[in-house]
């Protein structure tokens, strides 16, 4: 069971180079929550590519 979802998406090349960080960030700044899944999702139309981090979390005991 989880508490929480946070959810990452970008779109631009430039953002999606910097989501891994943005990420960390966010980790760094929570540590009171753990993240039991995850998912990294990718999809793309002829002009736009968008990537997709899904932390699924809960409070840690």
């Amino acid at each position: 069971m989880f508490d929480g979802v946070e959810v990452f998406s970008a779109t631009v090349a430039v953002e999606r180079e910097r989501l891994g960080q943005r990420v960390t960030r966010w980790l760094q700044e929570h540590p009171d929550r753990e993240v039991i899944e995850k998912e990294v999702k990718q999809s793309s139309d002829s002009s736009h590519h968008c990537l997709t981090i899904i932390l699924y979390w809960r409070h840690r005991s």
